[in-house]
This record gives structure tokens, sequence and C-alpha cells, in this order.
């Protein structure tokens, strides 16, 4: 990749190293803009489509579709669940895409809404983001991780919990140094994996096909695909969909990047519409090969789907299940502290987080203070939640997000209507988006309130304990042969 060469600003001579560290206030030696340090466009296409179906493809495919099964009541209609579930993402990344391009800034949502809707209403949305949405999907993929890597040796009971959550930290404490020493590296772990989770999707799928050549699809003939358990209510379809939006989610994680993709108006419509079909194409034949070998009670009566099986297809060779999913749910770790840790640096360099947490290495061009925050908040989860209760925990704030961010899209027409636009997507299609939004929203069984406080006046007993960390946490990493520099935002915010 050529990243280095395309960049807008090259990550820091030899000679800057030996600069000190710039005053708090941001008031920088030299005010120049071109003596300060910025993330490097080091993410192509190919690394782009890897972002994106490296953090759908986690631990979602192997979790939901016993849920999907369960809340949908028919083999028939939960294919239709996951088909549309991609299509719904499909809708939602087209009106992503157009806001990438328009505000061209990391962040995501959170840098959308800000600039849409004001201050307020991304602080708000920033801090239900770090506290839940990511830390609680890095811990649900985490403890994918470790119960399915530690299976093969506890096969007749479940792996203790002090096993699974020592090994889920060590996995994140190792992906957290990768990103904090290179950015190439983060993103060529990111881009090996996504193969070896699309071969280990294959593999399933292919053993899946050869079943039903040979005729094994008694629960997918039409006679039988709609045989349903109970009657189905919206309720019940509104909770399958919240089941599969959990393995669709992380459609959106490229424009937390924008900064660092190449030719982002380019690539990352491109990066879009390639990985979402791709993705519902996978998930949807996964779960036709789920069924060629299963029937529904026994897909609902197992704890680990890909191991079932593993187990009735596979043979001596099962144990292939187990580390297939291991390393998918090894490279969606690795995606998400990637992109979750530029969204903190984008609420940081905003003056929504801690100042600290917007600095980035001098040398590395990494934010290493925000991964490492991104880090200790994923292992504090890790130690209070169970997978399936996260998994409730986190999905609602991931939909309400989505549902804001889309509706600002619609705001931002109205209230800028000249501004340029390179993509420009229907009208009809945020708001398809944000029906199916509110009625799911709507009939689902429960809600997670975000409570936060906009906090204006703080005292400056407050402000000078934050100014202290600030300043002493680089002087710390300093003596391991690092140094921090100060974020790009403007000079008065940290006054």
């Amino acid at each position: 990749m050529d990243g280095t060469e395309r960049s807008r600003k090259s990550c820091a001579e030899t000679d800057q190293a030996q600069q000190p560290m710039m005053e708090l206030n941001g008031k920088d030696k030299s005010d120049s803009p071109s003596d300060r340090v910025t993330l490097k466009k080091e993410i192509g296409l190919l690394s782009a489509c890897a972002i994106i179906i490296g953090n759908i493809i986690g631990s979602g495919i192997f979790i939901s579709p016993k849920g999907v099964l369960e809340h949908a009541g028919s083999v028939g209609l939960s294919l239709i669940v996951w088909v549309c579930g991609g299509g719904i993402c499909a809708l939602g990344s087209m009106c992503y895409a157009e806001l990438g391009v328009t505000i061209p800034k990391s962040g995501g949502d959170y840098s959308y809404v800000t600039e849409i809707f004001g201050g307020l209403v991304g602080f708000l949305l920033l801090w239900s983001a770090v506290l839940i949405m990511y830390p609680t999907t890095l811990a649900v993929i985490a403890l994918t991780f470790s119960n399915y890597v530690l299976q093969p040796a506890f096969q007749n009971c479940v792996p203790p919990y002090l096993a699974t959550r020592l090994l889920s930290t060590i996995c994140i404490l190792f992906l957290t140094w990768v990103n904090c020493s290179s950015v190439r590296w983060a993103t060529r772990i990111q881009d090996v994996f996504t193969v070896a989770k699309l071969l280990a999707l294959g593999l399933i799928i292919a053993v899946g096909l050869v079943q039903i050549c040979r005729g094994h699809y008694d629960a997918l003939r039409p006679s039988q695909a709609f045989e349903f358990t109970r009657d189905p209510s919206v309720g019940q379809i509104a909770l399958a969909f919240l089941q599969a939006s959990f393995a669709f989610s992380g459609w959106n994680f490229l424009n937390y990047v924008t900064e660092e993709v190449v030719e982002p108006r380019k690539n990352l419509p491109r990066a879009i519409y390639i990985s979402i079909p791709l993705v519902t194409l996978v998930y949807t034949l996964t779960n036709i090969a789920y069924f060629s070998s299963m029937t529904p009670e026994e897909l609902l009566a197992s704890n680990a789907v890909a191991v079932t099986f593993g187990e009735k297809l596979l043979g001596v060779f099962s144990w292939v299940m187990p580390i297939s999913v291991a390393l998918s749910t090894f490279g969606g770790i690795n995606g998400y502290l990637f992109t979750s840790s530029r969204l903190c640096f984008s609420g940081a360099r905003e003056g929504h987080l801690p100042y600290l947490l917007a600095m980035i290495h001098l040398k590395n061009c990494t934010p290493i203070p925000a991964l490492l925050v991104c880090c200790g908040a994923t292992i504090v989860i890790l130690c209070i939640g169970e997978t399936h209760n996260l998994i409730n925990y986190v999905s609602f704030i991931n939909f309400l997000s989505y549902g804001v961010t889309i509706a600002g899209l619609l705001y931002y027409r109205w209230k800028r209507p000249n501004l340029l636009r390179p993509i420009k997507v229907s009208v009809l299609v945020p708001i398809s988006y944000l029906v199916f939004w509110a009625v799911l929203l709507g009939f689902s069984l429960y809600s997670e309130p975000v409570v936060c406080v906009h906090w204006k006046n703080k005292p400056r007993c407050v402000y000078r304990v934050v100014g202290r960390m600030t300043c002493c946490c680089p002087s710390l990493i300093r003596q391991n042969d690092m140094l921090l520099s100060q974020p790009v935002s403007s000079t008065d915010k940290a006054e």
C-alpha cells in the first residue's frame, strides 16, 4: 500500500522527536499547522473493505442464528429476516456514504451528529458509545473468542469463568499493543483475518451445499420451512431483526476512520457497496448450510451452532470449527479496537472527552491514549457481564445511534441544501430506513436509558486534575522511548 505517499501530512521527521511537548492550552511553539502531527492516509480500497467485512463478521453469525430462529418461529421466516437485515444495512450504508463524503471527518456517527445538531447531541451520543456500545460489543466478541478456543479442552462442560476472562483479556491487550505500534500492522492483521474468516464461512457453506446436493434439505422444503412453532407477532419479528442486527453491526465503521482513507470520496462508497452485499450473501448461505444438516430443534438446543455443525458433518475434522470461529472473532476484536479508538480521538479533539485522548504518537501516528481507554473499558465490562445479556444491553443503543444519524441526513439537506454532496442518495432511502428503525424500536421489549450530563461550568479543580493527567501521562510514556504530540484542536478549547 502506498498510502504514505498520498498522505496529507507526513508523520514527523526525526528531529521533531526531540521537540518538547506543546503546552496544555494548545499554544504550539510555532502556530503553523504544518508542524502538527496528523493521522496518516494508509487505508486503500482493499483495507477499507477488510475493515467493514472484518467488523461485521465477528461473533454474530455464530451466536445470532439461534435467537433469530427462536423469535421468527420458522426456518423460512428466519431466512427472510437475514436477507432483509442485509437490505436494511445496505440502506443505512448508502446514507452513511453520503454523510462520509459530505462531512469528511473521522468519528462516524459522532462527527456527523455534532456537525448537524450541535455539541450537546454529539456529547450524549459520544458518551453512550464510549461507555456502552463499543466496549460492550468488544467484550461480546472477546468472550466468544475465548469460549471457542477453550471449548476443545472442556468438551463436556462450559469453560471456567476465570479462564474465559483471562484469555479474553490477553487477546485484547495483545491487539491493543499491535494497534499502538503501527497502523499498518493493524490493517495487515485485518486483511489477513478477514480472508481467514471468509474462508472459514466458505467451508461451512461448501459443506452445506454438498448436503443439499445429496438431498438433505428437509428443513428448507417450502412445505416445512414455514411451519411455525408459534403464531408470529410483530413484536417477535422485531426481536428477530434485533438479534440479526447484532450480527450485522459494524457496517458503519469505515466512517470512523475517514481521515485515514486514501481518496475517501471514491473508496468510501466503493468499499460499502462491495462489502454489504457480500456479507449479506455469506450470512444467508451460512444459515442455509446450518439448516441443511440440523433440524430447527437441534439448532435451538445448541449453545455453539458452528461446533454442532462441525461435529455432525466433519467427523475427525470437527476441530476446524472452533479454530475458524477463533480466527473470525480475533479479526473482529482488532477491527473494533481500531475504529472505536478513532471515535475517542475525534471526541477528545472536539473537547467532549479529556484532551489526553486526542494525542497521537509522534513516530507511529497512532492514538495510543484512546486505544488504552478502549482497552480498559472493555476489560472492565468483561468482568461484569455475560454474553447474551451484553447483546441485549448494546443492541438498542446501536439502533438508536443509527436512527439519530440518518435523521440528521434529512435535516442537513433541509438546513444546507446548496452544500456540495459528491454522493446524494434518493430521499426514499433514509425515509425507508427510519420507518424500519421506528417500528423496530417501537416493538422492542426493552429500553436501555442513557444518562449523561452536559457540564459546561466545571470547577477549576476539575480542569487542574485533567490538565495534570494530560501533562504527566505523556511524560511517563516518554520514559519508555515514546513521545506524544498535542491534538489537532483549536487553541482555546482547554482554557
